[in-house]
């Protein structure tokens, strides 16, 4: 099935403007497209590393083509596409890998794409954000490459942890990240069986003392309260499966919960741009970061949208499907990396 979803999507024409130039390279064996602003300039310009959304199973280089393409074009900015390998073939670390050495790649080669050192961020949506906010911590103060200045997570998947907090309990059913999908994409991703989707849903797949270890984290009484009016009522983790927790504890690892990274490692970071929409299922796994960083000191940007889904932004070359916010979330990220 997301071979096929694949498929269909790729069949999808790319649109051309005029105004950017795009490149298909390969760093080794990695596909990604290069955008750069047609325009000549004499100075080097930001340089952004995108990483697309789609669960790791579906989204490709053609899907998020339109986003990067204006993305570039309005922030007059040289954009990094990276086409990492995806479900069901390719699982757990393979795709954050192949994000991490095409962003290291890219990092050794700012002088030829005419990219300022000084002004590198790296940005996904869904997946692709929380893939974003792993390479920024695993970078963090790296020797040999220059320092990451910014983060931009849009709709970004931050925790496989807690699957009670309100956002998923009132947005569940919600396209286009329905529950479904989203515990088929994590557990095959993770490469654990799915017939734990009860168990997990019920946070009965984690012991007391993991849960108490996180709460200062991941409690609800981290959320505003503005976000808990409607559609959510607080559920006490089960019963401890002791079964399911053995097969399922690689959520705890920082690669597939950045959310939980220590603070030594959040409180280094760079600041961030956090977009978060009302209707989307892991919406507050936004809210919890933007309190992580803000209490460790890092500035954050916010924007949330009251009339967004996830993945509203891919609406935004869609012509009759367009939706406003997707604009709107555009012209935030311009806004943001112009001021960098």
């Amino acid at each position: 099935m997301p071979q096929f979803v694949r498929f269909i999507h790729n069949l999808r024409p790319l649109k051309k403007d005029p105004d950017v130039v795009v490149t298909d390279l390969r760093f080794g064996t990695i596909p990604v497209k290069l955008y750069q602003p047609k325009s000549s300039i004499c100075t080097p310009r930001p340089g952004i590393i995108y990483f697309h959304g789609g669960g790791t199973m579906m989204g490709s280089l053609k899907t998020h083509h339109g986003i990067c393409c204006l993305l570039s074009k309005k922030s007059d900015s040289v954009v990094l596409a990276v086409g990492y390998r995806l479900l069901p073939k390719f699982k757990f670390p393979v795709p954050l890998r192949d994000c991490t050495v095409a962003t290291i790649h890219f990092l050794k080669s700012l002088k030829a794409y005419g990219v300022d050192p000084a002004r590198v961020v790296v940005c996904g949506d869904s997946v692709g954000g929380g893939v974003a906010a792993v390479i920024c911590q695993q970078l963090v103060d790296h020797p040999e490459l220059p320092r990451i200045r910014a983060q931009i997570l849009i709709c970004a998947f931050l925790q496989s942890i807690d699957f009670q907090l309100p956002s998923c309990q009132q947005n569940s059913e919600v396209p286009l990240l329905q529950w479904n999908t989203l515990f088929y994409c994590i557990s095959c991703f993770l490469d654990f069986s799915p017939s734990w989707e009860d168990t997990i849903r019920k946070n009965a797949h984690l012991p007391a003392s993991v849960w108490e270890k996180y709460r200062k984290w991941l409690g609800p009484e981290n959320i505003p309260e503005r976000f808990k009016k409607t559609g959510y009522r607080a559920v006490p983790p089960a019963p401890l499966n002791e079964d399911a927790y053995l097969e399922t504890n690689i959520i705890l690892d920082s690669k597939c919960s950045p959310l939980i990274a220590e603070d030594h490692i959040i409180s280094r970071l760079p600041e961030a741009c956090i977009v978060s929409c009302e209707y989307d299922a892991i919406r507050d796994h936004s809210l919890l970061y933007k309190k992580r960083l803000e209490d460790l000191g890092v500035p954050v940007t916010w924007c949330h949208l009251e009339d967004g889904f996830h993945g509203v932004l891919n609406t935004i070359d869609l012509g009759w499907l367009y939706f406003p916010s997707s604009m709107r979330i555009m012209n935030v990220l311009v806004h943001f990396i112009k001021g960098l």
